[in-house]
């Protein structure tokens, strides 16, 4: 008797685009109020000659041939019976994908963020490529927005980039007079390919999928377990940090799916200036930018808390999740899940701005203390574009963890301090938009490029009617430390 499956069938039903657990999780778990992608919000100069939509779309259209995921949509199998799988979307449409958009006069930046806030919380068509990109005409003294949004799900181990990193390059006018080669997208599986696929890796990897079967993937709960054991050793680090629960704030509350987004820019050379001044100090080698920033945010909340009218005592603290890229056994792996997390109180209820500052520091130096964290040179000096990716990385991360070990989520990378290019367009600042986790108020995105450092302050809408004053706040504290004087 001939076997059921013939030897090409058996072959093209073994799904190696199939989703993990992890990257499933963010699907699964999506709501309404928690959209899990992440965003970011690039700022440009045109050329004398300009800047338009076509432009964009053939920069797109010459670079994500190299990356296929950009052009893959996700498939459910039949009857949920094993994790979804990538497939390439027959129907591409980049008209869909690449959009246009204008602020009407005078083009404001506070305009450009309410544009971010409406269009960043919808969720992404699970119909079609996780990933939108807009571009954004009409700000002030002839700028324009690229605004992009990518699906953690997409931004996997091994294929982790974000769209914002295939737009800009660091040479002027890169890529537009190449050729853009024609696509063939693959057959589709059938359905019975697709069960089909899951049986044979139900024979390769027998114990994950029967505990997919016996869990049910309609079981939101198991699935948002199967994601926290799967960031493992990254728990295990948190635990171990986060004894107790959060300390009470109101950044955490019930959240909707409105949102509010204030972008905030501040000079690189203003960090650097505290971190000299401390050369002094008797641990000034282990004082980095991360920490002078770490310590401008706590300064920040605390005027924001004493300006709401909040408690605010020597022992008031701010609980951040901040994770950070570090090197794994394989350097060539760099993309690869190397997030870990940092767990560090903010001292808001400390006085002294240089107090905080010491003791940011000592905080996370004992966290780092036989780790193998990336320098921020390393980082800025990745191929490509990183802080998108990098960004989206550590969001994927604080998602994947419970609300309760901390009050707010903070992203801090470091991008390149030369100029990027979309085309002949300078690029003149960039900030990210990091997403709101279920319970969190509050995100906060930072990534520092060409002498600046941008901060991107993701809240909800009703929880924090306020988070402008929070903006200001940031700037305020900085000034505070490089000037020297306490409060």
């Amino acid at each position: 008797m001939a076997p059921i499956l013939g030897r090409a069938v058996w072959q093209s039903v073994t799904m190696s685009d199939r989703l993990t657990s992890l990257d499933a999780s963010f699907l699964y778990l999506e709501e309404s109020t928690t959209s899990m992608h992440v965003g970011s919000v690039m700022v440009f100069q045109p050329p004398r000659e300009g800047f338009d939509y076509d432009q964009l779309v053939r920069i797109i259209e010459s670079r994500i041939g190299a990356i296929p995921r950009f052009r893959q949509k996700v498939r459910d199998v039949p009857g949920r019976i094993a994790n979804p799988v990538w497939v390439d979307d027959e129907a591409f449409d980049m008209g869909y994908h690449v959009r246009r958009a204008a602020l009407p006069r005078p083009g404001s930046d506070r305009q450009l963020q309410d544009f971010v806030a409406r269009v960043q919380p919808r969720k992404l068509d699970r119909t079609r490529p996780l990933w939108e990109v807009y571009l954004v005409e009409g700000l002030h003294d002839g700028r324009f927005a690229i605004v992009s949004k990518t699906h953690h799900a997409l931004i996997d181990g091994v294929n982790a980039l974000d769209i914002a990193h295939v737009i800009v390059d660091s040479v002027k006018g890169g890529d537009l007079d190449e050729a853009v080669l024609p696509w063939q997208p693959s057959r589709p599986p059938s359905s019975v390919e697709l069960v089909a696929g899951a049986v044979v890796d139900a024979v390769r990897r027998p114990t994950q999928v029967v505990d997919l079967v016996r869990g049910g993937l309609n079981d939101a709960v198991n699935v948002g377990l199967r994601a926290v054991e799967s960031a493992g050793q990254v728990l295990s680090t948190v635990a171990r940090t986060a004894a107790r629960p959060a300390p009470d704030s109101p950044l955490n509350a019930a959240i909707g799916s409105s949102r509010r987004w204030v972008m905030v820019a501040t000079d690189l050379d203003d960090y650097r200036l505290v971190r000299k001044r401390l050369a002094r100090g008797a641990y000034a080698e282990d004082v980095t930018i991360n920490d002078v920033v770490l310590a401008t945010i706590a300064g920040g909340f605390r005027s924001w808390l004493l300006g709401r009218g909040e408690a605010v005592s020597p022992h008031t603290r701010v609980r951040a999740m901040v994770p950070v890229s570090i090197y794994g056994d394989d350097p060539s792996g760099m993309y690869a899940n190397q997030v870990m997390a940092c767990v560090v109180n903010l001292p808001v209820g400390e006085p002294g701005a240089s107090m905080r500052l010491h003791q940011i520091a000592f905080a996370m130096r004992q966290q780092m203390e036989g780790g193998q964290a990336v320098g921020a040179t390393s980082l800025a000096n990745l191929a490509g574009f990183a802080p998108p990716t990098l960004h989206a990385l550590g969001a994927r991360l604080g998602s994947a963890m419970s609300r309760r070990l901390y009050n707010v989520m903070i992203t801090n990378v470091p991008g390149p301090q030369t100029p990027l290019y979309a085309g002949e367009a300078e690029m003149l600042s960039t900030y990210p938009v990091t997403p709101l986790a279920k319970g969190q108020a509050l995100s906060i995105g930072i990534t520092s490029y060409n002498g600046g450092v941008y901060f991107g302050l993701n809240a909800d809408r009703d929880a924090m009617p306020d988070v402008d004053v929070l903006g200001q706040s940031i700037v305020e504290s900085l000034a505070e430390l490089t000037s020297g004087r306490e409060s």
